[in-house]
């Protein structure tokens, strides 16, 4: 069976994600079948911050994009078990967001611009971008408000698993 990526089509360019299968399998399993139900299209990056992240995945920003308040506070229904693991999270490394419990996570998922070693086995890193760091770049240094947001909307146009 061939290797499976996500293609995630933004406002702003296109990203490529690889995925760390047998590290966190079950959170590649969940953004998989999220993404094939085309639960993130639509979504956008809602919480951007410079020399650190952007976030996104949340389904409270498909509807309103003024009522911001709501943005990260939205998830699939469910949540899922951590996985930590030795996976370091550098740049470009793909973690799921979470509250404070360990197995909170659902939708929600961030993608590092620099080095956040902080965050390892303490957050479970999922995957790394293999192509369109550019764009996450450009994603993170859109003008934001007081909350992080992007005063512009930066969507998921489209996230599609695709074979490498």
């Amino acid at each position: 069976m061939a290797e499976e990526i996500a293609v995630i089509e933004t406002s702003k360019g296109t990203i490529k994600l690889k995925f760390y299968k047998s590290d966190a399998p079950g959170h590649v399993a969940n953004f998989k079948e999220l993404a094939q139900k085309g639960f993130y299209d639509g979504t956008t990056f809602h919480r951007v911050i410079p020399g650190f992240m952007i976030q996104g995945g949340c389904p409270n920003t498909k509807e309103d994009y003024d009522a911001r308040m709501a943005h990260g506070t939205g998830g699939p229904g469910y949540h899922i078990a951590a996985e930590f693991n030795d996976r370091p999270h550098d740049r470009g490394t793909v973690s799921m967001a979470r509250s404070q419990h360990p197995d909170s996570a659902g939708s929600q998922f961030f993608i590092c611009v620099a080095p956040a070693r902080f965050l390892d086995k303490q957050y479970s890193a999922f995957g790394e971008v293999i192509e369109g760091m550019e764009v996450v770049d450009e994603i993170v240094g859109a003008p934001r408000d007081s909350r992080d947001n992007p005063k512009e909307k930066i969507e998921m146009i489209k996230v599609s698993i695709v074979e490498a």
